[in-house]
This record gives structure tokens, sequence and C-alpha cells, in this order.
């Protein structure tokens, strides 16, 4: 018995040193979420109630929220390489970090907790506008980048839809880019008969079916796992970067 506790001391004190090297001190060094994050996010799959929560708050924010908080704060200046309108915003509350807390007012699932770690590095008329943006998913369910728009509203689907329609084969090209295509698929709905308004024969009428326009990029664990991982999506969200500046284009803010 007093070895194994022993060992649940040591194990105890190695999640606590990891947490602690991503701790934020006013700008803590990102050096990647390691298997603390998705394991705490095992454990409250299990436990997904407020008592569980409540009892393990410190060990979420250790291994959950500010390893986050920390990758944030390292993409910003890689994610303004790209464009200066992505936003990389390190706070707790309103930040890029997406709420644990879930919105149950309309579910029928009444667990209170997300299990995944969702960041938006949004386009900073995205307040104002439906704006094209950049996601990060770390989760149970799998391990994801995406970007571009997520069901956009009705004037900004209509306003790309008219792009592809005018000029196919510039939409073309964006799609058909070589470094976008050895990275991203193609993701989100689509309708299964062509817009009203659109000829069912256009030779892109696949792309004016889309009710989203987003890529989708999926990560390994020990990728989502690694230092590394700031240098990995920098490099994808470059891949995608045509792509975003079309949407940017079609809808009229700056890229």
């Amino acid at each position: 018995m007093a070895t194994k506790a022993k060992t649940g001391r040591k194990k105890a004190a190695a999640q606590k040193k990891t947490a602690q090297k991503n701790r934020s001190d006013g700008g803590a060094e990102f050096r990647g979420f390691g298997p603390h994050t998705l394991g705490f996010l095992a454990e409250l799959s299990n436990h997904n109630n407020k008592e569980w929560f409540d009892a393990h708050k410190q060990r979420y924010e250790d291994e959950v929220r500010e390893p986050a908080r920390a990758f944030i704060r390292a993409m910003a200046p890689k994610l303004k390489k790209i464009s200066a309108a992505l936003v990389a915003d390190d706070r707790m509350v309103g930040g890029s970090l997406m709420r644990v807390y879930r919105d149950v007012r309309f579910s029928k699932d009444k667990t209170p907790y997300k299990t995944n770690v969702g960041i938006q590095f949004r386009h900073e008329r995205g307040k104002d506008v439906h704006a094209p943006g950049c996601y990060v998913h770390l989760g149970l369910d799998g391990c994801f980048l995406g970007m571009g728009m997520w069901h956009p509203d009705a004037p900004s689907l209509a306003a790309i839809r008219k792009v592809i329609a005018e000029e196919p084969k510039k939409w073309q090209r964006v799609i058909g880019d070589a470094k976008l295509n050895a990275v991203w698929r193609m993701g989100g709905e689509s309708l299964k008969r062509p817009p009203r308004g659109f000829d069912a024969e256009h030779p892109l009428i696949e792309e004016l079916k889309r009710k989203d326009h987003i890529l989708v990029c999926d990560l390994e664990v020990d990728e989502a796992e690694s230092d590394q991982l700031v240098a990995l999506c920098a490099e994808r969200f470059t891949a995608g970067k045509r792509h975003m500046l079309a949407l940017c284009d079609a809808i009229g803010v700056p890229f």
C-alpha cells in the first residue's frame, strides 16, 4: 500500500510540474498539452456533474485551461503572419478559448460540461459580421483543425454563391490549390438540391450547394499533445490561406 501511495504522489507531482510549465503568469511559454489534457477530459466524461467538476476544478485550470491559454498566446504571432485580421485572445472569458460550460437550455443532453477543448481564432470583424476564422479542436471525439465559415448567415452565403456562380474558373483555382489539397479536405453540410435561382448544370454546382465553407484537417493525438503543435498549426493554416482570402473577398472584409 505504501508503494502504491508513493507512486500516486509521484504521478500527481509530475502532473503538477507539467501544468506549471503552462500556467499563465502573464505570458508562460507553451510546452505542449501533453497527455494530461485528454486524460482530464476522459475523466470528466465519466463524471460529468457539478460536484465532481468543482472538486477537480484546479486540475481543469492546470491541465486544460492554462495550457490552452499558453497555446493561444504562442499562436498570436504565427497568425499575424497569415493575416493581420485573425485574433488570438487569451482572456479567460470572451477570448479564443471556448467555455467549458454547455448551454443545455434547448438540449436533451443535460450534462453540464463539454468534454473537448475548442479554440477559435476569430476574424477581427467576427463580432460584427459572420467572417471566416480558424479553429482547433482537442477531444475524445477526435482532434482536428478547421478554417473558413461554419453556417454563414444568409447574406454571407449569398455573396459567396454569387462569386462562385459568376467566376467559376477563379473559384476552381482556389479549391484546386495544390498546397491546400495536400493538407485539407472540404467539410460541412450541403443542400441535396441546387439552391433556388442557380443552374443545376453549373460546372461548380456542388460548390453552390454548400451550406458551410470550411476546410477540415485531422490531428493525430501525438500531434495534438506535442510541443510542436504551434508550428504544425501555423503551417497548416498557411496552406489554407488562399481559401480564407477568397471567402473574405466574397463577403467584403479585409484579410
